[in-house]
């Protein structure tokens, strides 16, 4: 059995996300955070006005809001989404997320690997 590994918040490495403006990242699990089999976990920092373009989802996808709020657009419907809702994206399923409010908003977000990438 492999050894638990842990990032901390302060070591975890930042990243920059196609297409989003107004966004920081930074990776818990997965890629540069560490091995993953299945999928990468992250969290992102949508400033008041930050956004995602529209875009197809690369994997099955999944956002969790921790704080704040956003609205994410998925085939011609949006939901604003508060503390503790969550999405599921289908993997290609074309996507915008925005912060339209005046409250950095925070994501944790989950991401299938490909299969045979860790």
């Amino acid at each position: 059995m492999s050894p638990m590994r842990v990032t901390r918040l302060d070591q975890a490495p930042p990243y920059q996300p196609p297409s989003h403006h107004g966004v920081g990242a930074v990776r818990l699990q997965g890629h540069e955070a560490g091995p993953t089999a299945r999928f990468w976990t992250g969290l992102s920092y949508y400033l008041p006005g930050g956004a995602a373009d529209a875009a197809p989802t690369v994997e099955e996808t999944v956002y969790v809001v921790l704080d704040g709020e956003v609205v994410v657009i998925a085939d011609d419907h949006e939901e604003t989404l508060r503390p503790y809702d969550s999405v599921h994206l289908t993997k290609g399923q074309a996507r915008s997320v925005e912060n339209r409010s005046k409250r950095t908003a925070t994501l944790l977000v989950t991401i299938a690997l490909p299969p045979g990438e860790d």
